[in-house]
C-alpha cells in the first residue's frame, strides 16, 4: 500500500505529542484534545496570586505578551511595602493597565479588640471595592504571629472577625485565606518533600513549627479555618496555596466536597504536587480533571521594589512556561525542588481553559 509520506510523518509527531495514555485510556488520534507549548502566550490566562509591590510596567508588560491578566494581591506582611502603599501600586496598576491587573485588597490588624474596629474595617473594605477590589486577603499572622492584648494568638474563627466576614458575604466579596504553611513546616528537615522547603526551614528555625511545639499544630490551623468557613457558608473563599494541604489530593478532595463556596489556588505549591506526581501521576492527574471546576491557576511571583525589571520579567516568564509544560504534555521532566524525574499531567484543553481562566473569570467576576 503506497502512503503518502506527510500523512505518515504528521501521525509519527501527532501521537509522541500526545504521550502515554492512562490504563483503560485508548489512544488518542490527535493533540486536538490538549495545547502544546506552541499554544502558550495564546491562551487566555488570568494568574490569581501575584505580589506587584512595585509600579513599574515590567510585569504588566511581561503578563500581555505571555497571555496573562494578573491578580495582585495585598498583603499585611512585615517584609512588604505599607498596606497604603500596596494600595497606592495596585491603583496605579489598574488605571494603567486596566483589563491586565486587577487586585485583591487586605486590612491591618492594628486596633483589633476596641469598640468599632470592624465596622472601620468594612468601612475601608467598601471603598476598595468601589475602586476596584475584587477579593480581600487574610494572611497567616492571623493564627500564627498576630497577639491579643492578653498575649493570646489570634486565630481565624476568633468572633471579632465575624461582622467582616458577614459583611463579605452579603457583598458576595471573595476572601482570600492564607492560614498556616505547608505540611512541611511541622516535619523534620529530612521529611520534608520538596528541597526548597527544606533550605527555607533549615534557614529560618523562627519558623520551622516542628521546632516550636507551644504554637498551634497544623492540625489546629486547618481545623479553625474550617470553623470560620462553616460559619460563613454563603462566603466565596480562595484557599491560598492550595488551601495548606498541598500534601496531599484526597485532603485538598475532602475540603472541596465539605465547602462548595470554596476554591484553591496553585501558588506557589507547585512542587508539592509535582511530588505527589512522581508516587501517581494518575492520581494527581484524575484530581485536577474531577475539580477542574474548583482550582486555580497562581504563582506567588513577587516584584518586589528592589527587583530589577528584566531579570524578574525572564524569571517571571520561565516559571509560566515551566508550570505550563507540567500541566500540559506528558513531557519527562526534572525540576530542582525534586530529585529524580517526572511525567507532565498532559490535562485536556477544557480543563486547562477553567483552571487557567474560566474560573478566574467567575470567581472573582475578572472581565
Amino acid at each position: 500500500m503506497k502512503i503518502n509520506k506527510q500523512l505518515y510523518l504528521s501521525l509519527i509527531v501527532g501521537g509522541l505529542l500526545a504521550g502515554c495514555t492512562t490504563e483503560g485510556e485508548s489512544v488518542r488520534a490527535s493533540t486536538d484534545a490538549h495545547y502544546s507549548m506552541q499554544d502558550f502566550s495564546s491562551v487566555k490566562k488570568i494568574d490569581v496570586h501575584v505580589h506587584a509591590n512595585k509600579s513599574d510596567p515590567a510585569f504588566a508588560l511581561q503578563a500581555q505578551k505571555d497571555g496573562f491578566q494578573l491578580l495582585t494581591i495585598n498583603v499585611d506582611y512585615p517584609d512588604f511595602p505599607s498596606i497604603d502603599k500596596q494600595n497606592e501600586i495596585a491603583l496605579n496598576l489598574i488605571h494603567d493597565y486596566p483589563k491586565t491587573v486587577y487586585y485583591a485588597a487586605t486590612f491591618s490588624m492594628q486596633g483589633w479588640g476596641t469598640e468599632g474596629w470592624a465596622k472601620q474595617i468594612n468601612q475601608q473594605l467598601d471603598k476598595e471595592k468601589q475602586q476596584g477590589a475584587v477579593a480581600v486577603k487574610v494572611w497567616k499572622n492571623i493564627g500564627m504571629q498576630f497577639r491579643d492584648k492578653n498575649n493570646q494568638l489570634v486565630m481565624i474563627d476568633d468572633p471579632g472577625f465575624d461582622p467582616i466576614f458577614e459583611h463579605l458575604a452579603q457583598q458576595h466579596m471573595p476572601l482570600i485565606g492564607h492560614q498556616g504553611e505547608p505540611y512541611n513546616c511541622w516535619l523534620p528537615v529530612e521529611k520534608m518533600s520538596v528541597k526548597n522547603d527544606q533550605e527555607y526551614f533549615s534557614n529560618h528555625p523562627q519558623y520551622h513549627m516542628y521546632l516550636h511545639p507551644e504554637m498551634p499544630s497544623y492540625e489546629q490551623q486547618m481545623g479553625v479555618r474550617d470553623a470560620m468557613l462553616a460559619k460563613n457558608p454563603q462566603l466565596p473563599f480562595m484557599g491560598a496555596h492550595m488551601a495548606s494541604l498541598e500534601w496531599s489530593t484526597d485532603k485538598m478532595a475532602e475540603f472541596l466536597d465539605r465547602f462548595p463556596q470554596a476554591v484553591i489556588d496553585m501558588a506557589a505549591r507547585m512542587g508539592q504536587l509535582q511530588a505527589q506526581s512522581q508516587k501517581d501521576r494518575e492520581k494527581v492527574r484524575q484530581f485536577m480533571i474531577d475539580y477542574q471546576d474548583r482550582i486555580l491557576y497562581g504563582t506567588d511571583l513577587t516584584f518586589s521594589p528592589e527587583a530589577d525589571d528584566a531579570q524578574f520579567s525572564a524569571e517571571a516568564h520561565r516559571v509560566w512556561l515551566a508550570h505550563w509544560r507540567y500541566l500540559n504534555t506528558d513531557d519527562v521532566l526534572q525540576v530542582s525542588d525534586l530529585d529524580g524525574e517526572f511525567n507532565g499531567l498532559a490535562l485536556p484543553k477544557t480543563v486547562i481553559d477553567k483552571i487557567y481562566y474560566q474560573n478566574a473569570q467567575r470567581f472573582f467576576n475578572i472581565q
